[in-house]
């Protein structure tokens, strides 16, 4: 099973990215997981789209069609989705065949804040409602205080978040295996 790991921030250092790499080795057995840097994708501008998709916009569409799963680790930005997470959703969801339709995805999110970036997760919920993108409830995992979960170097050193991963992968995988039509 492949899974695409979508970091919704930029940052060099970011704890979402820093998260999604903690992922990785907490994988059932069989899962791989492979993160997507959306830092290429260039602002959604419809002049572009009625060109063509833009080069890093059809290898992000077809690397999310390609996966079992998603996976999307984001901050939270004022209250809500950061707009570059928006602007690559907005991008891969153009016809023909947006990739998100029946895609089993998880949220995740880390923030320094006391909400680890719950309404970040909860506008991203909102959105894939109207792509259908078949969003896994439970667990839920929110990364609050970030700064104390991870060292220096963007490695998670907090055990009961590490537990909470775990849950979370297995949940996604198991959700996947019945979601996905193969």
């Amino acid at each position: 099973m492949q899974i695409l790991g979508i970091p919704g921030s930029l940052r060099t250092n970011s704890f979402n990215a820093a998260a999604l790499r903690a992922c990785q080795p907490l994988l059932p057995s069989g899962v791989t997981l492979e993160i997507f840097d959306i830092a290429s994708i260039p602002l959604y501008n419809e002049d572009v789209y009625q060109l063509g998709f833009p080069a890093a916009v059809q290898i992000f569409r077809e690397k999310i069609a390609a996966a079992d799963a998603l996976l999307i680790a984001t901050p939270e930005y004022n209250y809500s989705i950061p707009g570059v997470l928006k602007n690559a959703i907005d991008w891969a969801s153009r016809p023909p065949s947006q990739p998100f339709d029946g895609k089993p995805i998880a949220l995740m999110s880390a923030s320094p804040g006391a909400l680890g970036g719950a309404r970040s997760q909860y506008h991203l919920r909102q959105v894939f409602i109207y792509l259908n993108g078949m969003i896994l409830n439970r667990p839920e995992v929110m990364i609050a205080a970030a700064p104390s979960r991870f060292d220096a170097a963007g490695n998670l050193t907090d055990s009961a978040t590490r537990d909470h991963l775990v849950k979370m992968l297995t949940a996604l995988v198991e959700w996947a295996g019945r979601l996905v039509k193969k």
